[in-house]
């Protein structure tokens, strides 16, 4: 009888789903920290990973362990070499969240157009007058460029043409393997989207460095909108403040952040034109159902041999659960 641990709060639609499959023992923790789930894998067949870290440390105690299943897409916080040199299969949840981060980068171009922030702060304090420094800016004609797109910038990019914008994107993959035909067009280089995009929408994964530093903000156009929904650390933080202060960049849509949670009194909460969220993007009631379910879904599928190769990230073998 394989054993699960849940690691981490599982809306009740995962969590029915799982309590009613055949012949497994389900373990559920409340608790989203790496201790309290190494204090229990040791007897876990099967890992449902909420948010918390999983190292090499933890995972060299999971003697029985055959599969780890995230509950979302990304893996930052795994050891992906230490799972796959035990023979462990990584799986990840396929197409939940995007359209719910999609819809948050959207939200983030609209408020921080239309500098709503400042809006909303001039009425509670009394300061009406404010309306008349015309501020806010429509975004219909205004040039957005999506760097990334995949899922997530795709749909951004068709919410963002439905309102008006000029859209083009960057994303070094998709040029080597075949831009998708959908009316966006990509831009030569990183450097010639910065050059031209009004606003600047972020939907990819970290590699480790930033991607935009000092350099990058000095060839973008003056006044300038970034928004981020990626992951903390693509936007040099100290280059961000930089360009805010001096006036480069307008305004700013963050979810992510290089330290997370946001430290308190960080520089970035000075500024009223910074829309700041706390890592939410993907993080709506529809969407956590979704995640829930897939990944329990993907645990039961795993165990009964027929879970999709596309959704285990270090080696595709591991998909029959007679492997060890």
């Amino acid at each position: 009888m394989p054993r699960v641990v849940v690691a981490g709060p599982l809306h009740p639609s995962g969590r029915a789903l799982l309590d009613a499959a055949p012949d497994m023992d389900i373990t559920y923790i409340a608790e989203t920290s790496e201790p309290s789930l190494a204090a229990r894998i040791d007897a876990a067949d099967a890992v449902l990973l909420r948010t918390q870290p999983l190292g090499a440390e933890t995972i060299a105690r999971a003697d029985r362990l055959r599969i780890v299943s995230r509950h979302g897409v990304g893996y930052d916080a795994v050891d992906v070499a230490a799972l796959s040199a035990r023979g462990i299969a990584l799986a990840v949840c396929g197409d939940v969240n995007a359209t719910s981060v999609a819809e948050h980068a959207a939200m983030m171009i609209l408020a921080t157009s239309k500098r709503l922030l400042r809006g909303d702060n001039a009425v509670r304090r009394g300061a009406w007058e404010w309306r008349n420094r015309l501020e806010a800016r429509d975004i219909r004609g205004q040039n957005l460029l999506l760097v990334g797109y995949g899922r997530i910038g795709r749909q951004t990019g068709r919410m963002m043409q439905a309102l008006g914008m000029v859209v083009r994107a960057h994303d070094p993959f998709l040029m080597q393997a075949g831009w998708p035909r959908d009316g966006v067009d990509p831009v030569a280089t990183l450097d010639e989207g910065l050059g031209w995009a009004d606003v600047i929408s972020f939907s990819l994964p970290h590699s480790g460095a930033p991607l935009v530093g000092a350099a990058q903000v000095d060839r973008m156009r003056d006044g300038v909108i970034l928004i981020n929904t990626a992951r903390g650390g693509i936007l040099d933080e100290a280059a961000l403040i930089d360009g805010l202060e001096s006036g480069r960049i307008g305004a700013a849509g963050l979810d992510v952040f290089a330290s997370e949670p946001m430290p308190q009194g960080h520089p970035l909460t000075r500024f009223d034109q910074v829309l700041l969220s706390p890592h939410i993007g993907g993080l709506t009631q529809d969407a956590a159902e979704r995640m829930a379910v897939s990944s329990a879904q993907n645990i039961l599928d795993f165990f009964g041999g027929r879970l999709d190769p596309a959704l285990i990230v270090n080696r595709t073998d591991l998909n029959d659960p007679e492997q060890t």
